[in-house]
């Protein structure tokens, strides 16, 4: 394993659970300001029709995904940054 590589993944996980909770934080705000809800629907949800329930859904999971992404990419550069490698 190199050097970038143990480097990256310690980081990556404390990271990778940072980013889950800005993401988090991040969709509970959005989903306040779109539906004017505090809670967003969950698929077990009775009372919401699954036109809701899906694009609940899907916005979660665009925020999450590019939160993730961006987190990955930070820390891969970081890495470089601190090694001169970019991390396996």
């Amino acid at each position: 394993m190199s050097k970038a590589a143990a480097l990256y993944k310690p980081l990556g996980m404390a990271f990778g659970m940072l980013g889950g909770m800005v993401a988090s934080s991040l969709f509970n705000r959005t989903w306040k300001a779109v539906a004017g809800e505090d809670d967003a629907p969950d698929a077990h949800d009775e009372e919401r029709n699954l036109r809701e329930i899906l694009a609940a859904a899907a916005l979660q999971g665009a925020i999450f995904a590019v939160v993730r992404a961006a987190v990955e990419r930070g820390g891969a550069v970081g890495v470089r940054r601190v090694t001169g490698r970019w991390p396996d």
